[in-house]
């Protein structure tokens, strides 16, 4: 299901709860609310849609989206200042973010996974996993 954009910034700033094999439904519809909105959103997270969960989905490389739960960067390089936006607040902000990190998830089946994401989608999933810890840009 599609689900409205969240934006306000009092529930978007409170860090959010470990996923479990219950949050398939949410999972869906962070992908399904991504998907809606792909013309200008590269990324979402779960609290964007008004679920307090980490949980996020980012379109990957080739295209397709990638949902991932509970992320967490473990390594990174190459840091460097940029201006993102972000769907759920107006206009564009500075940020640092890092060129290639190093992320370890789970998956929709909570299978243990660690993947390395460079450039674009780096920074996607970075701005994401600011979202679950309860930073905004």
């Amino acid at each position: 299901m599609i689900r409205p954009i969240m934006t306000m910034k009092f529930f978007l700033q409170k860090p959010s709860e470990e996923a479990g094999e219950g949050d398939v439904e949410v999972v869906h519809d962070l992908v399904e609310t991504l998907e809606s909105k792909r013309a200008t959103c590269v990324g979402m997270a779960a609290n964007m849609i008004g679920v307090r969960k980490r949980i996020i989905a980012v379109v990957d490389e080739d295209g397709s989206i990638l949902a991932m739960l509970n992320p967490r960067i473990t390594d990174c390089s190459g840091p460097y200042d940029t201006e993102e936006g972000c769907l759920s607040l107006p206009g564009t902000r500075p940020t640092r973010r890092f060129k290639r990190i190093v992320v370890t998830y789970e998956d929709a089946h909570m299978q243990g996974c660690q993947r390395t994401f460079k450039g674009r989608v780096a920074q996607a999933v970075q701005h994401e996993i600011d979202h679950c810890n309860g930073i905004l840009i």
